[in-house]
């Protein structure tokens, strides 16, 4: 379990590196930076700022990890990046720094997969097993729940909150939030339905997918207000997922809902 470092590298004093780490050729270590046991940074890649990388990570190259914000109002304050275990940064990725006014703490989750040229912006919150398609890209003081998938060469708008499941189609902008569980696609990022398939794939039973598609029913078509319909499926929910998606619905919101077609 011994450390390697790649004699063109550059590792600055005060990083901490963990049992096992590998550190391949051309890379630039900061002096802030935890790895943790087992983590792998690959050629050319850079990992720099306040940053903690979770064990088992990999960083591929030209990855650039920890970098400041892309916000004109961030003025060097010292704010931090956590990013849990056995995620995979890929090539040309980024991943920023919170900001002083965001709370400053970008935070990432385990078990995520960042695709080539995807971004993470500042103070955002991503849970785990994530998938961040090619050049997607999450703004900044962005929420994004366990197991949501985001398609290639999209976008999603700061403060927009993503709720666990759901899945966002490839060339498609997200402006506001998606309930869990939700399916959104095309040029104008419609809620079109739910990612049924997605919760096959993650075991939900057959019961629990039916509630879910009662209580969209309920979103799309029911008396009242879209806020009126999830405060009525929150009263008496049929599953454990209906009471999650209501509570989504009923939570602190930056942004308006996208609703059912």
């Amino acid at each position: 379990m011994e450390v390697f470092i790649h004699p063109s590298s550059i590792v600055e004093p005060g990083a901490q590196l963990g049992e096992g780490v590998r550190i391949g050729p051309f890379c630039v270590i900061g002096p802030e930076v935890t790895l943790g046991d087992g983590v792998e940074v690959k050629s050319h890649a850079v990992v720099t700022g306040w940053t903690e990388v979770g064990a088992g990570s990999v960083i591929f190259p030209h990855a650039t990890v920890g970098e400041i914000p892309q916000d004109l109002k961030y003025n060097g304050e010292h704010t931090r990046l956590v990013i849990g275990a056995r995620n995979r940064i890929r090539e040309g990725a980024t991943l920023h720094l919170g900001t002083e006014g965001g709370g400053g703490l970008t935070q990432v989750g385990d078990d995520n997969l960042f695709m080539a040229s995807s971004h993470v912006g500042h103070d955002a919150k991503l849970g785990s097993r994530i998938v961040l398609a090619n050049s997607s890209a999450i703004a900044g003081h962005c929420q994004i729940g366990d197991d949501v998938i985001i398609g290639g060469l999209s976008g999603i708008h700061q403060w927009v909150r993503i709720g666990k499941g759901a899945i966002i189609g490839g060339l498609t902008p997200v402006v506001n939030d998606v309930i869990p569980y939700g399916l959104v696609a095309g040029p104008r990022g419609e809620l079109e339905g739910l990612n049924l398939v997605g919760m096959k794939r993650r075991g939900l039973d057959r019961a629990a997918i039916n509630a879910l598609r009662h209580a969209y029913q309920v979103l799309s078509e029911g008396e009242g207000s879209f806020l009126d319909r999830a405060r009525k499926l929150a009263e008496s929910p049929e599953s454990a997922e209906v009471a999650e998606v209501a509570a989504f619905i009923l939570g602190a919101s930056q942004r308006n809902f996208l609703t059912p077609k």
